[in-house]
């Protein structure tokens, strides 16, 4: 039942799909990051049966490349694309660091991160549109070890003061045990990656984490949900890069 309980909180705060209403405690929060990169696993596979539907019909690669770049924004309700554009307006003030938490409080869509979201969906777009071939497990794999990182983060990662929902999963976590499990989990996806010959993904994955620790740190002064989005939606382009690059 806590198994259950675990993953419900982990989908119905990570993901737009609909969830049982349960109440959310110590003991089923406990766990929840090692749900997270489940979500990843679901991402990938209904873009793996997106690309499958659309081989199937012969649908021109501009309408699969669309569903595949638009297919984790609605699964996911865009939270974590809202924490992508927060976090540039932030980084385009290069205000002081507290200057900067309060730019991420700030509800209003400023101009840089109206810039970088559309620089975003224009990479991605291309990217998926112009794969030569889709093949499944690389890509269930790189949504799955974003995610792994992502969660890993908050177990290793100084917090930011006042940093919200992000405090809040990371105190309720058993941080030592969580930390073990994502760890390993991230060792099995990168081996799996690199058995599928996906070492661009590998690459780019360690690239962001790193680009990743030293803005939260430097810029910021401690890790938040918004800077955990702009960290998950920048591993899974720069992975979708790296993976292209490779093919």
């Amino acid at each position: 039942m806590l198994v259950f309980e675990t993953i419900i909180v982990a989908f119905s705060m990570f993901s737009a799909l609909p969830m049982p209403q349960i109440a959310w405690n110590t003991r089923n929060m406990r766990y929840t990051l090692c749900a997270f990169p489940l979500i990843g696993l679901v991402i990938g596979l209904a873009c793996w049966g997106w690309a499958t539907l659309c081989d199937t019909l012969t649908l021109p690669a501009l309408l699969r490349g669309a569903g595949l770049c638009s297919l984790p924004i609605l699964l996911t309700g865009g939270i974590h694309l809202d924490g992508f554009a927060d976090t540039w307006d932030a980084l385009s003030s290069h205000a002081e660091p507290q200057r900067k938490r309060e730019i991420l409080k700030d509800p209003h869509l400023g101009a840089f991160a109206a810039i970088h979201l559309g620089l975003y969906f224009v990479a991605s777009f291309a990217l998926w549109t112009e794969l030569p071939a889709f093949r499944p497990l690389p890509i269930v794999l790189l949504f799955a070890l974003s995610r792994t990182l992502s969660g890993l983060a908050l177990t290793l990662f100084p917090l930011a003061p006042g940093s919200g929902l992000a405090r809040s999963f990371a105190e309720a976590a058993d941080r030592r045990r969580v930390r073990v499990v994502l760890l390993v989990l991230a060792a099995l996806l990168t081996a799996a990656l690199l058995l599928c010959g996906a070492w661009g993904c590998v690459l780019a994955a360690a690239a962001a984490f790193g680009a990743y620790y030293r803005m939260t740190v430097r810029q910021f002064e401690g890790l938040s949900g918004d800077l955990a989005g702009w960290f998950l939606q920048t591993a899974e382009l720069w992975m979708l890069a790296g993976y292209y690059l490779i093919l």
